[in-house]
This record gives C-alpha cells, structure tokens and sequence, in this order.
C-alpha cells in the first residue's frame, strides 16, 4: 500500500470501477455504490427488472476483486442447509465420524439470486452470517472468510412465486440500488459488446489483501460532528413523516456514515463532506422504511420519504465540509 492513505484508497478503486464498468455499461453510479458498500463491510440487496445486468453485475465485482465466488439459486423449495452446510456422516475404513461440510455461504462474495423466492426458513438462514459472520451448525460456529458480503438479487415486479424480505433481513443490508433501464445509446453498446466474440472479463484487478486494506483505510476516516448530528436529525425525521409506520433504524445512520466515508476516499478526499451523506441516504435509507397505508394509496414510495426528510434537515449550501 502507498504511504499516502486517500491515494491508497482511490487509486485502486478507479481501477475496480473501471473494471466493473468495462463489463457493466453505462451503470457508473451504479458500480461506485456497490463498490462503496462492499468496502464499508456492507452487504447490497441489487432490484431491477429482468435482464439488465444484475447477476452479471456481481461476478463481474467478484472476478475483478481476486475474492472467492458462490451462487445460490433462491427458490422455494431451497434449505437452510443449502445455504449454510450441513453435518454429515462419514464412514471409512476404520473411522465413523460427523464431518461438516460447508455451504456456498463460504466464500467472500456470495451471490443471493432471487431471494425473494425463497421461504422465509430459508432466508433466515443467512441473518446470522449476515450480521455475526459465521454460521452455528448443530449447536458448533462456523467462522466465514474474511471479507464476506452477500450482493442478493430481487425483481420487484414479478410478484407471484415470491416471499417479502422480513424487516430484519432487509435491515442487514447496508445498501439497497436500484438497476435502472438504459437510455438508447446505452443499449446500442450493450448489444454491440453482448452479440460479437465474448471478451474476456477483468480479472484480479484488485487483490484480497489490497481490499482488506481498503476496507481498513475507509473505517478510518474521521466525520465531523456536524455531519453526525445532521445523520441524526435526518434519521429521526424519517420517523417524524406522516407517511411512516416505522422510520430507518440505527444501522441507517451508520450504512450512512460508513457509505460517506467511501464516496470521499474515492473522491480523493481525507475528509467527509455533507454532499457525501446525501448520497448515502437513499440507498441507505429507501429499504428501512414501513411506509402507512395512506402512503401506498397515494402512490408514495419510500425514495420521495428519503428525500423530502434530506430537504428537511438540509444543512445549507451543497457544498462544504461535515
């Protein structure tokens, strides 16, 4: 690593968003979010529409990040110990024992494709390796590699065949992004680089001890305490809304903190300004709202909350350090 921290940080991360993004096409935003809150310990719940580039999305952040890969299908009639392992008895030759062998959950990067689809059983599965790391299998813990993040995958339009995610799953997710539909020029380049010779993905661009260390640089970027006074109001005025059953929780406040400190390292930046926490709060925020009833009559959604509560508390000028 490189004496200078912020260079530490931010040259590498040019590196895996362009690698990302050589793969993934116009979705820049897009990258530098899932990047941000992958190096923040943070786990993504990635929704769009079919076939906009969700699960290539996430191979491509695994392939470029040098970290080990593993898939699960979501379906319902998947097992918690699909998920997680399971104990098993092994008999050789002079030998009976109860072995574990592990799930798909051991690896540094696990794909939860179409977690919507899955029971709710099996969707709890992941809540303890989500928040503790490590899976406890007949009565034994099972510690998992370091880093660990689920990027999980979700449609919101196809409802049948699909299981809400519980408040408590959805509150371990640092970040909730949105994929959004490309524009026309977007589109003409996806089906150029999608139709001719397949090229080769980036891969390696960023080692496993490299990201360990980014991850460590972006913990310790320090925030002013106006910035986390404007976290709190902010947080607080979510559960003032009217259209609010139940605002965002304490995690939000930190997926918001820990999300800045991201976005002003890749910024080349030492210090956290108030334009770094405005961009955290909807994908912090927008998954940890219960909005009212009257809220779903009228055609609000959670995003409109999030920013009319940032307008709210809104320091000022759009610039300026926290």
């Amino acid at each position: 690593m490189q004496n200078d921290p912020v260079s530490a940080y931010a040259e590498p991360f040019g590196r895996l968003r362009d690698a990302v993004a050589q793969v993934i096409l116009g979705q820049r935003t897009l990258v530098e979010d899932l990047l941000v809150a992958a190096l923040a310990r943070g786990h993504v719940l990635v929704e769009g529409a079919p076939g906009l580039g969700k699960t290539r999305l996430v191979r491509a952040f695994a392939d470029a990040t040098a970290l080990t890969f593993g898939r699960v299908q979501f379906t319902p009639d998947l097992m918690p110990a699909d998920v997680t392992g399971s104990t098993v008895f092994v008999e050789e030759a002079r030998e009976r024992r109860f072995e574990f062998q592990a799930g798909p959950v051991f690896h540094n990067v696990l794909l939860a494709d179409e977690i919507n689809r899955a029971t709710p059983k099996t969707q709890s599965a992941l809540l303890e390796a989500m928040q503790e790391r490590a899976v406890t299998v007949a009565g034994v813990r099972h510690e998992l590699p370091d880093p660990f993040v689920v990027l999980a995958t979700q449609n919101p339009i196809e409802m049948e065949g699909t299981y809400p995610l519980p408040e408590a799953q959805l509150d371990r997710f640092l970040f909730k992004v949105l994929v959004p539909r490309p524009d026309a020029d977007t589109l003409r380049r996806v089906l150029v680089a999608t139709t001719g010779e397949e090229a080769e993905p980036p891969r390696d661009v960023v080692s496993r001890e490299t990201f360990l260390d980014m991850q460590a640089t972006l913990r310790a970027v320090p925030v002013a305490g106006s910035a986390l006074d404007w976290v709190v109001k902010l947080v607080e005025a979510t559960h003032e809304h009217p259209m609010v059953r139940l605002g965002a929780s304490p995690r939000g406040g930190q997926a918001m903190v820990l999300a800045a400190k991201g976005y002003a390292l890749a910024a080349g930046r030492p210090h956290v300004e108030f334009e770094d926490l405005r961009r955290a709060a909807l994908p912090a925020l927008r998954h940890r709202l219960l909005l009212s009833f009257e809220a779903e009559v009228e055609g609000i959604d959670p995003d409109q909350v999030v920013t009319e509560a940032v307008e709210s508390v809104d320091p000022g000028p759009r610039r300026g350090r926290g």
